[in-house]
């Protein structure tokens, strides 16, 4: 694949355009993502978490690469993006409103899939909307991105400070953030076709399934493969850190959840020198390292191992997920910048996490006796999936350079 062109620089106008982008962005996912569990626990919905959880990585399995697709030929990036947040709102909003109705649980998880399957590709699409304008992506993308993870904490922060954290009502919340992103693309720059964007598609480039062929270049498999296998485990993040959070007597859990975010904006603004000196596959090796080291200490089953373990969430999810988008951001050509963002979107959040929820919920059930965790042994499993997939990187580098 050709390397991507040289684009002018980035002004300093449009860098605010796209950090508030980024920033809209991360409040609105965090508002939803992070105390959904909590919610429906606290609704007496317990048994609905890990398919609430398990709905965005079904979101993520089918909507990114058509959204991709579209985005890439037929519909400008922020166009698609606006209708997104759009209806992502409104399912926010019938979550919220059906909890605190009492709904049926089995229409509130309809509400929840049918908003994940729009907010989801939102991750992508907003990725390459930053990384089409930028002219040095590796350099610059850091700095405009770790405005998404500040808009996650802002956003985290809020919701403790509001007192929402399990409350129905921050799905209502969740939602008007999402107009104002909507309402926010409004002001952006449309952007121009691009030169493709006019020939008739087959049905398998209509749902962005063309965008597979990228898995044949051998160094583009092994990125994609490593950190879709990594999404596994690191799948209980979310899902299961609050829950031991709990256990262990802490408060103000979205809070303490946004930790990891403050040591991810700081690697976010370094990322470009420390790509420079080490390459993509070895800060890609370090983040992997990280995610054993964090499950490795949640392992230790007190306060402090917790929460240094999701500092280490900074780490572990830059040095993996953010290289990994640089990596194609840099190596793969403009014509398929969101399908290949879209691709990774899919095989992370859809293939990594749709098995991480459902394997990592099982693992659970069996780490459980008579209503007692073991947290030692549930993080102690995932730390050795961790270490199996830091193996395979390691060795399909080290055969790949051989040959």
């Amino acid at each position: 694949m050709q390397l991507l062109p040289k684009l002018t620089l980035i002004h300093r106008s449009e860098r605010i355009e796209l950090t508030l982008l980024l920033f809209l962005h991360g409040m609105s996912l965090a508002s939803w993502f992070v105390p959904m569990g909590m919610v429906l626990e606290a609704a007496s919905l317990r048994w609905l978490i890990p398919f609430a959880f398990a709905a965005s990585a079904i979101a993520a399995l089918l909507s990114p690469l058509f959204f991709g697709a579209m985005a890439d030929r037929s519909v400008p990036p922020i166009r698609v993006l606006r209708w997104l947040a759009f209806g992502s709102a409104f399912f926010a909003l019938a979550v919220g409103l059906g909890i605190l109705n009492g709904y049926p649980g089995w229409l509130i998880w309809i509400c929840i899939q049918l908003q994940s399957l729009l907010s989801i590709p939102t991750n992508s699409l907003t990725g390459s909307i930053v990384l089409s304008r930028l002219s040095h992506s590796h350099s610059q993308f850091g700095s405009i991105r770790a405005w998404g993870t500040i808009g996650w904490m802002v956003g985290c922060w809020l919701v403790s400070l509001l007192h929402l954290d399990k409350q129905p009502v921050v799905f209502l919340w969740s939602a008007g953030l999402w107009v104002v992103l909507g309402l926010f693309t409004l002001l952006l720059p449309v952007g121009d076709a691009l030169p493709d964007a006019q020939k008739p598609l087959t049905l398998r480039e209509r749902f962005g399934l063309d965008a597979l062929a990228l898995l044949i270049h051998p160094g583009h498999r092994v990125v994609f493969l490593t950190v879709a296998m990594i999404s596994v485990p690191f799948a209980a993040f979310y899902p299961y850190t609050p829950a031991h959070l709990s256990d262990l007597g802490l408060q103000r859990i979205s809070a303490w959840m946004s930790l990891g975010q403050v040591l991810e904006v700081g690697v976010l603004f370094a990322i470009g020198a420390i790509l420079s000196r080490f390459g993509f596959k070895r800060v890609i090796a370090m983040g992997l390292i990280c995610g054993i080291l964090r499950y490795a200490l949640y392992a230790v089953d007190t306060s402090w191992g917790v929460l240094t373990g999701i500092a280490l969430h900074g780490f572990a999810y830059t040095f993996t997920y953010i290289s990994a988008q640089l990596y194609l951001a840099e190596r793969i050509k403009i014509q398929w910048r969101t399908r290949a963002q879209a691709l990774l979107s899919m095989m992370t959040g859809g293939v990594g996490n749709l098995t991480g929820y459902l394997l990592t919920g099982g693992w659970l059930a069996i780490c459980e006796y008579e209503g007692v965790t073991s947290w030692t042994t549930f993080w102690l499993g995932l730390c050795s999936l961790v270490v199996l997939v830091t193996v395979y990187f390691a060795r399909s580098e080290i055969e790949r350079n051989k040959t």
